[in-house]
């Protein structure tokens, strides 16, 4: 027999419960949300400098593969549109969503080399590279921090647990100590949402 949910009436609680496995994303989404508590400073001052890059006319550029392509893009579509705070709309460009140039590149030059000749391309000394990964090891994300670096870009990664070739890659990296994939993505969202938040305050704070 199968149920079904008829609008405008609240099922039993006791009908829908998750499983135990289930359950424990919720706990384990919430211990990874109380751990990474202490990387806040590291937003703040990467929110700090990511505003001052931008208002003066830089750029950001981010990069990932699969569900960290959606957290790259989510992050530079929070800054040409905006987050929560009105204000004029930033460079901010993530290099997997322009598929003719990601296409051609990996015909041409391999799929490692995708978002490095890209970085090559559009980034200029005193930019800001953020890298998504969850592996922290896919060879694309690193070679794109690796030409950042030699590019005169500032580099930043978001990762899963490290250490890991993307945080040796980067400047600085942001190393999430998850036992899911999917929790360590979870968490990079909120990443984020936070570091946004921290460009709109600085940039408040300057005004």
């Amino acid at each position: 027999m199968t149920s079904s949910i008829v609008p405008g009436v609240v099922p039993s609680m006791h009908a829908h419960v998750l499983s135990r496995d289930q359950d424990r994303r919720l706990e384990e989404l919430a211990s990874a949300a109380l751990a990474f508590r202490r990387w806040t400073p590291i937003i703040v001052s990467w929110g700090t400098h990511l505003a001052g890059v931008l208002e003066a006319g830089g750029r950001l550029l981010t990069c990932g593969n699969g569900g960290s392509a959606a957290e790259a893009q989510h992050l530079s579509a929070e800054l040409v549109g905006r987050f929560e705070d009105e204000r004029r709309p930033f460079a901010a460009i993530p290099l997997h969503a322009d598929t003719s140039s990601v296409t051609a590149i990996g015909n041409d030059y391999g799929a490692e080399q995708v978002f490095a000749r890209q970085v090559r391309a559009h980034g200029r000394p005193g930019d800001v590279l953020v890298c998504f990964s969850t592996s922290g090891n896919s060879p694309n994300v690193v070679a794109a921090a690796r030409q950042g670096r030699r590019s005169g870009l500032t580099v930043w990664a978001l990762t899963g647990p490290g250490p890991n070739s993307l945080a040796a890659a980067a400047h600085q990296a942001i190393t999430v100590d998850a036992p899911r994939t999917s929790t360590v993505q979870e968490i990079h969202l909120a990443a984020l949402h936070l570091l946004c938040g921290q460009v709109d305050q600085s940039i408040q704070d300057e005004r």
